[in-house]
């Protein structure tokens, strides 16, 4: 377990800092998670500093937090209560939103990621496609495998891979050990959801940056997410809509009860001289 603290120091710049790497056995429940970050926190003698403490959503951490939680109340130090002291990953929630949703052409992905690495085995396989890629006359570009666990990889690799869509099929006809190549649908489907993977990508950095504050721009973001999804559940595809259904039922279950009504203030004031904000 890495332990990273986010401080403001005496200039009020924002610094940050890993604090500690916490060997943690199996089964790392939810106690051990707890006296791992109270250990390290008596050390630096900041058990008494904290204010809140960001992890992902695994059942482990939400145990880890409330022990944690009624460990500090105990010391009246924590602002309102505790009310704010556990904070969900915003990134990781979207990160399984888009896992949720990108389930719906898994085999298409599996297809690409296997595309990939089939060309990237051997120095032969890659000389032969990049001759077709001259052919061509495509810019050169390095084919991207994903990492499976982590959607904006996987939204690289289809990305990079669109742009190579008609060498794939005619490297199928030098390659005869080849069979895993994607058809044209599977392009124009890929092509789609890319469209939509490229919202929430542009979302994700922003929110996921280290050198800036994001407590102050986390909302507008989230917002954005909720009327994107709004706006294109009733698409005309029918995978679209069921890719859009799985992520807003995602999106439901962890921020769907948050109160957007003074974002959208916000955003009507910003137009007029920014008053209200």
């Amino acid at each position: 377990m890495v332990l990273t603290a986010h401080f403001i120091d005496h200039n009020w710049r924002l610094q940050k800092r890993v604090i500690n790497f916490v060997r943690l056995p199996p089964p790392r429940r939810g106690v051990e998670i707890a006296d791992g970050i109270f250990k390290c926190l008596k050390e630096w003698e900041i058990k008494n500093k904290v204010f809140t403490i960001s992890v992902d959503n695994a059942s482990s951490n939400d145990v880890a937090i409330r022990i944690l939680k009624d460990t500090f109340s105990r010391t009246k130090r924590l602002l309102y209560g505790g009310k704010l002291f556990h904070v969900r990953c915003c990134a990781h929630i979207l990160n399984l939103m888009v896992q949720d949703g990108i389930s719906e052409i898994e085999e298409i992905i599996e297809d690409i990621h296997e595309s990939v690495k089939f060309i990237n085995q051997s120095e032969a396989r890659l000389k032969s496609f990049s001759d077709i890629v001259q052919q061509l006359q495509l810019p050169e570009r390095k084919l991207i495998l994903d990492c499976k666990t982590r959607w904006n990889l996987t939204f690289e690799m289809l990305s990079v891979a669109m742009k190579f869509k008609d060498v794939f099929p005619m490297f199928k006809d030098r390659e005869i050990l080849y069979h895993c190549y994607p058809c044209p649908e599977d392009w124009e489907k890929v092509e789609k959801i890319c469209e939509i993977l490229e919202v929430f990508n542009v979302i994700t950095k922003i929110i996921s940056g280290s050198d800036y504050p994001t407590s102050n721009l986390f909302l507008n973001e989230v917002y954005r997410v909720k009327m994107f999804l709004e706006k294109r559940a009733n698409d005309e595809n029918d995978f679209i809509r069921t890719m859009i259904g799985k992520m807003k039922a995602k999106f439901d279950k962890y921020l769907g009860g948050m109160q957007f009504a003074h974002v959208r203030g916000c955003r009507l004031g910003s137009k007029m001289q920014n008053k209200g904000c």
